[in-house]
This record gives structure tokens, C-alpha cells and sequence, in this order.
């Protein structure tokens, strides 16, 4: 089964997600990607990835990917979060990241958490393919 990931990235943060993803291309083009809009959108222009984009944070975006989440259609989040600039829709995002607490979901919020997690989840892949 084809790791189902999340990946979310703050205005401020957008670059870093690109390059990010551009560092696991090659697992990413395995996955099966989910992201905000615009986030979504840079992914698949800047690198090509194939991911299935919802509205903008903002507009509902980190809400319909925790309806994901706890459906049990995401394996991890990749939710690169600006601390310093307020977000207004702060309730989305907390509830977003308690749906990942309550239903065991990885969820790194951060670079040094995104680089765990996608390595751990590129291993396991790995291994599950016999690799």
C-alpha cells in the first residue's frame, strides 16, 4: 500500500515544503499526496508531483484533510507551521493536529520532524517492497 501523506505549509513556509519535497522526489512520486491549495499547487507546478489539492487552509483546507485523517485516508501529516505569524484560522489547525494526537497520526510540524518522519516512512516502504 502506497503511503498516504499530508502535506500542509504556512505563507511563510511554502518554500521550505518545495524544498522538501524536491529532497524526496523520488519517494513522494510513490505516495499518495494530499495538500492545501496553494501548497497542492506549487508541488505539482514546481516539481510535478501528482497531489490532490483542497481549499486553502484559511477556507476550510486543514478541516477537510482532518475529515481525511479521521476517516483513515492519511498515514502521516507534514503540516510545516509559521509560529511567529498568527494565523487566523488558529482553531482549524489546533483541531487538525489533535485529530493526528487522537487518531495516532504522525505529525510533524516542523523541518527536523519532516525529515524523521518521511525517512522513517521511505524505510518502511522499503521494506514492505522487499528493497
Amino acid at each position: 500500500m502506497k503511503p498516504r501523506i499530508a502535506l500542509i505549509a504556512h505563507d511563510q513556509k511554502k518554500d521550505e515544503m518545495v524544498a522538501l519535497g524536491a529532497e524526496y522526489i523520488d519517494f513522494l512520486r510513490g505516495c499518495i499526496l494530499t495538500a492545501t491549495g496553494t501548497t497542492g499547487g506549487r508541488l505539482a507546478n514546481e516539481l510535478g508531483l501528482t497531489v490532490a489539492r483542497k481549499h486553502s487552509g484559511p477556507f476550510g483546507g486543514d478541516l477537510q484533510i482532518g475529515a481525511m485523517l479521521v476517516e483513515g485516508q492519511i498515514d502521516a501529516v507534514i503540516f510545516l507551521r509559521d509560529p511567529m505569524t498568527p494565523q487566523p484560522h488558529e482553531p482549524d489547525i489546533n483541531a487538525l493536529v489533535r485529530a493526528c494526537d487522537v487518531h495516532n497520526v504522525a505529525c510533524a510540524t516542523n523541518l527536523s520532524t519532516a525529515h524523521l518522519v518521511l525517512t522513517q516512512l521511505k524505510l518502511a516502504t522499503r521494506k514492505r517492497n522487499g528493497e
